[in-house]
């Protein structure tokens, strides 16, 4: 039987790739692991559609160059038609940062995805600088990283949520304090936008929409809290992104193979 005129999109087998952000972290699940923005949107689809099969390939501190290599391969074998594939924010962290291998990297792998017949999302990486003035030096690598980013969306038919372009992305009360990854409602904000991009039921653009205003900050008291984030965050970062090679070790991810979404993921 053929499917009605505007019928919404129907999704069997969900594939995440990617790092920390696409783990989840920062987004606890009240049973020792975490949620985050991926699951946020495999439970929204299955809920939707009554079903879903997911896997979540992910791994906290991976590359892009390295989830090419340690990912792809094993999710085109699990034979996804939506597939999610964020990175990036480990390689503006790196001593040196590729913009050129970045592009190719995220190129070839959007494209032997959108091959398969998966339907593929992406999102670009805001601008940290309003939430962190110490965020300025990498500011340039984010723009460039976007950029590339959206011409290889552009080349392969990715669909790419352009976060760098809406205010709301950078309002710190989406941020975990490390000012890494995202809180909860920041990860609910990032499943939202997704679900918009792939024309779910009842989704919107409301994840656009600004928080309450808060009153400014006091300077002194924003100037120690910097301190006390660069001290507590970035000095540790920094030496694990620039000082020190990225682990490669070949965890499995954090759900490996296709399962279905159930109530207890919810």
């Amino acid at each position: 039987r053929a499917a009605p005129l505007n019928a919404p999109p129907r999704f069997e087998r969900y594939v995440a790739l990617g790092d920390s952000s696409t783990e989840g972290l920062m987004d606890m699940d009240g049973r020792g692991g975490y949620r985050g923005w991926s699951q946020r949107l495999a439970e929204r689809i299955a809920t939707t559609q009554s079903g879903l099969l997911y896997a979540n390939l992910a791994v906290r501190g991976r590359t892009t160059r390295q989830i090419r290599e340690q990912q792809l391969e094993r999710a085109l074998a699990l034979h996804p038609d939506l597939a999610t594939l964020f990175s990036g924010t480990n390689d503006v962290m790196q001593r040196r940062f590729d913009v050129s291998g970045f592009a190719t990297d995220v190129r070839e792998m959007q494209r032997a995805l959108r091959e398969a017949g998966a339907t593929v999302v992406t999102f670009t990486l805001p601008d940290l600088s309003p939430l962190l003035l110490v965020a300025r030096p990498f500011a340039p690598r984010i723009r460039a990283m976007n950029e590339a980013l959206r011409d290889a969306c552009r080349a392969t038919g990715t669909r790419c949520v352009d976060f760098a372009a809406h205010a709301v992305a950078t309002d710190p009360r989406l941020w975990n304090e490390d000012r890494i990854h995202a809180n909860p409602a920041g990860h609910a904000r990032i499943a939202e936008a997704l679900a918009e991009a792939l024309e779910l039921p009842g989704s919107s653009g409301e994840w656009r929409s600004p928080l309450p205003p808060e009153p400014a900050p006091v300077p002194i008291a924003e100037v120690g809290r910097q301190l006390a984030w660069a001290l507590r965050h970035l000095l540790p970062w920094a030496w694990q992104g620039l000082l020190a090679p990225r682990s490669t070790d070949q965890r499995p991810g954090k759900r490996p193979q296709l399962a279905p979404v159930t109530s207890l993921d919810a």
